[in-house]
């Protein structure tokens, strides 16, 4: 599941390897990645964008203005460079490496490659003596020289009749090559990543409860990237409609504050990592009812008892975990969250305002405060969830690899 939720702009340039990008669009897909086809003016001889179109499920672009509409709008180059996660050009003929390692611009395709923000892959694809040309071989190195990652061409029957070093290689090798090699990168590689989630229930009797406006989406966001990232994520979740899907992450469900408290003590010891996202209940009901309370009285009394503290507990048990908290303030927040940073002995908390709008419980969005345990604050804007999660696990980084 590296490539999954990968954004992934596809090159493709006309040689007659290009037949193969069919296959190489739907591995692509089935990895999980959101693909995007450009191609250039000749690429359209070898393949139909047609077919790309509908392997990728997205529309393929082949020129600067879509003459398909019979209109004078344009196809954005800058935007999809910007789009990519990561851009993969193949296959790359010897013309369309000339043209990307000397800066030439005369076609979409290699707009969309000088626009891009992004790691870049090529697969060369070309007859054995084009392959091991000087000038080829220079390009090679030009483009390797600016990042740009080499995918080596396979030997085998060429499409002039010879056999050697130049065929395109095979999809499936395609695929597992930047797979592999995104694998290497990943900042959380090896890492095991605790993650508490959600609200917590506390039984006043069979039907009734006490809780609070928890979605568990923070939780679910910050499991989600941190597995992209390479972790192995065990997520401790309150009652929560969210799922998961990512390979890397367990989810173990629990309702109560003690039973999180249980899990998470439990998972605690062999973690590099925890992250305590959860709005977990302060107080429960001492004696829950064994059947449904009934409406016998103007009045009802429940004394409640404290629960455990979990981010404490974790605080006190800590060894070489980094240990992250939440706070949710309503008022004196920055001293708040520094008061609780220290008292439970955490190395980072991340504090948001009620008095934010858009930030808190049930928002698809947060704003928040990253505060470590030298009382360096880092604040960032107003974002989507799963933005901020991304926010959160880098600050994380840079202090683990940092210390």
């Amino acid at each position: 599941m590296v490539l999954g939720g990968k954004k992934i702009v596809l090159g493709i340039t006309g040689g007659i390897a290009a037949y193969k990008t069919t296959f190489l669009v739907r591995l692509l897909v089935k990895a999980g990645a959101h693909v995007k086809v450009v191609m250039s003016p000749s690429a359209v001889d070898f393949v139909s964008p047609l077919t790309l179109a509908t392997l990728s499920k997205n529309p393929v672009v082949t020129s600067f203005i879509k003459e398909e509409d019979n209109t004078t709008s344009w196809n954005n180059h800058v935007s999809l460079g910007l789009w990519a996660d990561l851009m993969l050009v193949a296959p790359a003929t010897a013309n369309t490496l000339s043209k990307m390692a000397h800066g030439s611009c005369d076609n979409l395709l290699l707009a969309v490659y000088l626009s891009a923000k992004c790691p870049v892959y090529f697969a060369p694809a070309m007859d054995l003596d084009m392959y091991k040309h000087p000038s080829t071989k220079q390009n090679f190195d030009t483009l390797t020289s600016f990042g740009n990652i080499m995918i080596p061409a396979e030997s085998g029957e060429l499409a002039s009749g010879l056999e050697g070093e130049g065929r395109m290689a095979e999809p499936e090798n395609i695929v597992q090559f930047i797979t592999d090699h995104l694998s290497t990168q990943l900042p959380l590689k090896g890492k095991k990543v605790l993650i508490t989630a959600g609200p917590t229930y506390e039984a006043i009797d069979p039907v009734r409860f006490i809780g609070n406006h928890s979605s568990g989406l923070m939780g679910f966001e910050l499991a989600h990237q941190a597995a992209t990232m390479g972790a192995q994520v065990a997520l401790v979740s309150g009652p929560s409609k969210y799922e998961t899907k990512h390979p890397n992450v367990v989810l173990h469900r629990v309702v109560s504050a003690q039973e999180m408290f249980d899990k998470t003590t439990a998972l605690y010891n062999d973690t590099h990592i925890a992250i305590c996202a959860a709005a977990v209940a302060d107080y429960r009901p001492e004696k829950p009812a064994t059947h449904k309370i009934k409406k016998d009285s103007d009045s009802l009394r429940i004394d409640l008892v404290k629960n455990p503290d979990i981010l404490k507990t974790l605080g006190e048990r800590k060894t070489n975990q980094f240990l992250v908290g939440f706070a949710l303030e309503t008022q004196n927040e920055e001293a708040n969250a520094k008061g609780k940073l220290e008292r439970k002995h955490l190395d980072a908390i991340v504090l948001n305002s009620m008095q934010d709008a858009g930030a808190g419980f049930g928002t698809p969005t947060n704003k928040i405060k990253f505060i470590d345990k030298n009382l360096t604050i880092t604040a960032f804007e107003l974002k989507t969830k799963a933005d901020v999660a991304l926010d959160i696990l880098n600050e994380i980084i840079k202090r683990i690899y940092a210390s």
